[in-house]
């Protein structure tokens, strides 16, 4: 109840109203049965936008620190992402993958949307990087279709680190459910899951008209800064 009170009476009027969305595409979602959403990650505010724009309710997995805060911002905080469809998913230690896969499962199994992002978090330039092989897990174990998702300039209406957002119109674009049972039966096969994720990341790239970059995102975040090289005093 909360989540449609939120969309529909509160948050959803007030950030149509201001951030008027453009939404291309919508048809492309089905009315019912189980949807994986997958998208391109740009901006903390993707979580929002997206699933304001889908008539059905979207879940998607958020950092678990996200609703054990203390006090009354803690709680304000927790019934915000609660409210917006997110669940808790604790991503800190060798299960957390697994744990993420058997919260979409269980919500695509009762016929529910399941957004993720395959790239794993969100890209620290704009461009499109290599995807999660997640993805293809939970199509394949789910037999879901898969419906790519473009968030064109989330990165100009809410950089990373900024937080609060430029009062920009929202641009998304949803492309043509993709359906992998050809490959039924095939799920843990890493070959097959790696081909699945490829062409999802393939059809965000053209969506998006973002470059993409066949590295994983966290591994260029992690990458060391190169050491700055002094330039010799002219004599």
């Amino acid at each position: 109840m909360l989540y449609w009170f939120l969309k529909y009476i509160v948050l959803g009027p007030v950030l149509k109203l201001i951030f008027r969305p453009k939404v291309e595409g919508l048809e492309h979602v089905p009315a019912e049965g189980p949807v994986i959403i997958a998208s391109n990650h740009l901006s903390f505010a993707d979580s929002i936008f997206m699933p304001l724009s889908v008539k059905r309710r979207v879940t998607f997995p958020a950092k678990a620190e996200y609703f054990t805060g203390k006090g009354v911002k803690g709680r304000l905080v927790k019934l915000f992402f609660a409210g917006t469809g997110q669940v808790p998913i604790d991503r800190s230690g060798g299960k957390a993958a697994r744990a993420a896969l058997e919260v979409g499962l269980k919500i695509l199994r009762a016929g529910g949307i399941f957004g993720i992002y395959p790239e794993g978090t969100r890209s620290p330039d704009g461009r499109l990087y290599r995807g999660k092989t997640g993805v293809a897990r939970l199509a394949l174990e789910s037999g879901a279709v898969v419906v790519p998702v473009a968030m064109m300039n989330m990165d100009k209406v809410q950089p990373i680190g900024q937080r609060l957002p430029n009062l920009k119109r929202v641009h998304i674009r949803f492309g043509p459910a993709l359906d992998f049972s050809r490959y039924a039966g095939m799920a843990g096969d890493r070959f097959i899951e790696r081909a699945v994720t490829d062409e999802i990341m393939y059809e965000l790239m053209t969506l998006s008209g973002r470059e993409y970059i066949d590295m994983y995102a966290q591994k260029v975040k992690s990458a060391p800064e190169p050491a700055k090289v002094e330039q010799p005093i002219a004599a």
